[in-house]
Formats: C-alpha cells, structure tokens, sequence
C-alpha cells in the first residue's frame, strides 16, 4: 500500500509539474489515492513496472533532449510501462491457468479408473 502510494504519487507529481497551475496539487494528491487502492488490491506488478518506465524515461528524455524535459520523458515512460504491466500481467497470468489446466488434465489421466 505504501509502495503503491510513493509510485503513483510520484507520477502524479510529475504530471502536476508537466500540466502546472492547479494541478500541481491535484496530481499528486490523486496519485497517492488511486496508488493506495493499486496497493490494497495487490498490484506490485504493475507498480513494479510503473516504476521502472518512470525511471527509464525519464533517463532516455534525459539523455535525448537534456534535463529540462525529464518530467515529459519520465511522465511518458510511466504511463508505457504502465501498459506493458497490464500485458505482461495479463501473459503471465494466462500462462499460470494453462499450467493448472494441463496439470489437471494430466492427473485425471493418470488416476484409474475405480471398479465398482
């Protein structure tokens, strides 16, 4: 739960910083609430990979077109890794329920058959 509120917080920080004005509040205090509930609910896989895009792009902005744009690229990389989370998620999960379906199968197959 705090993980989830120290991510999306510092996502919403950086798009507050990007948008300005009154959102410069607003973002940081909806991504500390929507990071909660990621957390309550257990997504540390895609808080994992909120995680890593945000430091990833904001290096890549960095290395490309200097500081200045930083929050953009970290901003951007967020919500991309954000998307591939949910993919790869999404894969892995679909991958896990094919194991089970294929070891039930498997046991069904190797348990005689009762005479009765």
């Amino acid at each position: 739960m705090c993980f989830g509120a120290l991510v999306m917080g510092t996502v919403g920080t950086l798009i507050g910083m990007i948008l300005g004005g009154q959102v410069r509040i607003v973002g940081p205090c909806l991504g500390l609430a929507l990071g909660t509930v990621v957390g309550i609910f257990g997504g540390r896989r895609f808080l994992i990979s909120i995680l890593i895009g945000t430091v990833l792009g904001g290096l890549l902005a960095w290395v490309l077109v200097g500081a200045d744009k930083m929050t953009i690229g970290a901003g951007a990389g967020a919500a991309m890794g954000g998307f591939l989370g949910i993919q790869v998620s999404m894969l892995m999960d679909l991958k896990a329920q094919r194991r089970r379906a294929t070891a039930e199968s498997e046991s069904n197959r190797r348990e005689p058959a009762s005479s009765g």
